[in-house]
């Protein structure tokens, strides 16, 4: 748990893109480092989650084309390399920037991947010990649509655990509003600071155990937001907000 007496405010999406504006272009510190963290901290999750070990397990993460996305990426670069069967869904290689990077790493190691209309019949298909949602994240504009929208439709028949990265995709980060379709989650990892709408009444269902974790954000730049916060992270980069772990 988070160290006795600090509190952990909640943040607006708007309030976390100016965030992730500050952490780069302010203070120097890359999109890929924090991604990276992001990613790190899911796979971890994804391990504890599984008892402690993700040896032989299977693991499906559907990835959306934006840092959501490329966060997923990384955690199945990590849960592979712990020796899970990773198959990451994608809808298009038409990537950029950080995620494209992501992507061009996944391309060189010997994980299944699955794209397009071939993800959408693989996934109906399959049952997996968990499947990771790094569709969309926080910056959610209207429901889901297109492949998007498909994915979360087939993954929300599935009878498994289901981990979303940041907020499960469909959910309205600042309001906590539920879209048509939204993924229903078993537990959601969100980073830096738990978003507003995740803490909602209506948002239960849909969001599972709640859990923060850190992806390197100084405590500086939110004071620059108006937002104070402690040392949340003095006993783990990892920490549960609803229930225990």
């Amino acid at each position: 748990m988070a160290p006795k007496n600090v509190e952990i405010p909640a943040i607006t999406a708007e309030q976390m893109r100016k965030v992730d504006h500050l952490i780069v272009a302010k203070y120097g510190i890359q999109l890929t480092q924090m991604m990276e963290n992001a990613g790190r901290n899911l796979a971890e999750l994804t391990r504890r989650w599984l008892g402690g070990s993700v040896l032989a397990k299977r693991l499906i993460i559907a990835t959306g084309r934006g840092n959501n996305g490329g966060g997923g990426m990384v955690a199945a670069r990590h849960l592979h390399n712990w020796g899970a069967r990773v198959t990451v869904l994608l809808e298009s290689e038409r990537l950029s920037g950080t995620p494209r990077l992501q992507w061009e790493i996944l391309k060189r190691l010997p994980l299944e991947r699955k794209i397009a209309q071939v993800a959408l019949k693989f996934i109906a298909q399959q049952s997996a010990d968990v499947v990771i949602d790094a569709l969309i994240g926080y910056g959610l504009s209207g429901p889901p649509r297109g492949w998007v929208a498909s994915v979360i439709e087939a993954i929300n028949t599935l009878d498994m655990p289901v981990i979303a990265l940041d907020v499960p995709s469909g959910l309205d980060a600042t309001t906590g509003e539920i879209c048509s379709p939204c993924i229903r989650a078993t537990a959601t990892l969100t980073l830096a600071l738990p978003k507003t709408g995740l803490m909602k009444p209506q948002a239960k269902d849909a969001v599972g155990r709640l859990y923060l974790a850190d992806i390197g954000v100084p405590n500086v730049i939110y004071r620059e937001i108006g937002i104070e916060v402690g040392s949340i992270f003095a006993r783990d980069a990892l920490i549960p907000l609803n229930e225990g772990m």
